[in-house]
C-alpha cells in the first residue's frame, strides 16, 4: 500500500511539475501561477512547504541552503544521485527552473518537528555525540560540526543543516555516500568522510543527530562564517 501511495504521488508530481515548467498564461479558472503553487506537487513526499512528512525516508527541504538544494536537484537530474523516482521526475526540467525550486524551499521556515524519543542506548548516543562534536582524529574523521557548523544548521551556499531529520534517513544517506550511490562534485568530501565510518558509527551519529534539539535560530550560517577543515566541491571558495 505504501509503495502504491508513493507511485501515485509521483505520478501526480510529474504531471504537475511538467505542466508548470514554462507554464501557459493563467486564466481566471486556474490557480495562481506561482512557485508555491507549482511545488504543491512535492507535498505528498516532502510535506507542506517542504516541512517533511511522517515518512522517515523523505527529507525535510525547508530552510536548507539554496545552493545545496540546487546541487541535489541537479544531481538527481543527471543521475549522480540515484533514486529512480526523483531521477525521472527531474529529468526534463531545466536548470533555471530547478534553481527557482531551490530558492523557494530555502526561503521557507516552518517549525522543525519535535525531537522524538530515541530507543538508542546511552552508550550509542554518547558515541554519536563524540563523533558529531569532536570527530575521531586517529581515524581522520572530522567532527560533523566542523563542516555543518557548531549549531549543526549548515552554511550558505552548499552545506546543509543536520537537525530535524530522522535517524533512518540519516543512516540511509551516510550509507549512500559510503557505497557510492550518492556522490557530489569533486573533491567529494562527504564520500571521503563516510568511507571512514563503520556501521556502528553511522548508527550512533544518526541516533544522536535525530535526538538533538535545534537552536531557536536554525537558519544556515552566512557564507564564510567558518573555514571548512578541507576542500569540498559542494562549498566552493
Amino acid at each position: 500500500m505504501l509503495v502504491f501511495a508513493r507511485d501515485t504521488a509521483l505520478a501526480v508530481a510529474i504531471a504537475i511539475l511538467a505542466a508548470c515548467d514554462g507554464a501557459a498564461a493563467q486564466t481566471a479558472n486556474q490557480p495562481p501561477d506561482t512557485m508555491a503553487a507549482r511545488v504543491e506537487a512535492c507535498t505528498p513526499c516532502h510535506g507542506n512547504k517542504g516541512e517533511g512528512t511522517s515518512d522517515v525516508y523523505f527529507p525535510r527541504l525547508a530552510g536548507k541552503p539554496a545552493g545545496y538544494l540546487y546541487n541535489q536537484l541537479v544531481a538527481f537530474k543527471n543521475g549522480r544521485r540515484k533514486y529512480p523516482p526523483m531521477n525521472y521526475l527531474l529529468e526534463f526540467l531545466t536548470d533555471p527552473y530547478l534553481q527557482q525550486m531551490a530558492d523557494y524551499f530555502a526561503d521557507q521556515r516552518p517549525a522543525l518537528p519535535p525531537v522524538a524519543a530515541s530507543d538508542a542506548s546511552q552508550e550509542v548516543l554518547q558515541r554519536g555525540q563524540l563523533l558529531v562534536t569532536r570527530g575521531d582524529p586517529q581515524r581522520q574523521i572530522p567532527a560533523c560540526g566542523s563542516c555543518h557548523g557548531p549549531a549543526l544548521t549548515g552554511m550558505e551556499p552548499g552545506i546543509p543543516g543536520l537537525l530535524g531529520l530522522r535517524p533512518n534517513y540519516i543512516s540511509a544517506q551516510l550509507g549512500a555516500w559510503r557505497y557510492g550511490t550518492r556522490t557530489a562534485k569533486a573533491p567529494d568530501c562527504m564520500q571521503q568522510v563516510a568511507a571512514r565510518l563503520t556501521e556502528e558509527d553511522v548508527t550512533a551519529v544518526a541516533a544522536w543527530l535525530a535526538n538533538h534539539p535545534a537552536p531557536v535560530i536554525n537558519a544556515p550560517a552566512p557564507k564564510g562564517t567558518y573555514v571548512l577543515p578541507f576542500a569540498c566541491g559542494s562549498e566552493p571558495d
